[in-house]
């Protein structure tokens, strides 16, 4: 089993991020900013999402690997680390999700 996590994925993330945009896509999301970013992490929700839909278990796999790695830059460009989004879901956890929704 490999030892590859999200936060092996958001290590990579932030440092591509700092390669040259000629060389890396991460670091072309990142030059472009946060609205690129966001819209590309966006797209890629619609992409997972058809792909649930269809019951296309490859393209889900491979969707949600972009999602998720979008994810991670749309993060990177806020300066958020991805401990405190693992640290509100672990909140979140403490209780049902139903009373978790209740309390918004």
């Amino acid at each position: 089993m490999s030892d590859f996590s999200l936060s092996s994925l958001e290590a990579i993330v932030a440092e591509r991020a700092t390669a040259s945009p000629e060389n890396s896509w991460t670091a072309k999301l990142v030059a472009h900013g946060q609205a690129k970013a966001a819209k590309k992490l966006g797209e890629e929700a619609v992409e997972t999402v058809i792909a649930a839909i269809s019951n296309d278990r490859a393209n889900l796999v491979a969707e949600s690997a972009d999602l998720l790695y979008h994810l991670m830059v749309v993060l990177k460009i806020a300066d958020v680390p991805l401990q405190d989004v693992m640290s509100e879901l672990e909140r979140r956890t403490s209780q049902s999700g139903l009373q978790e929704k209740a309390s918004r």
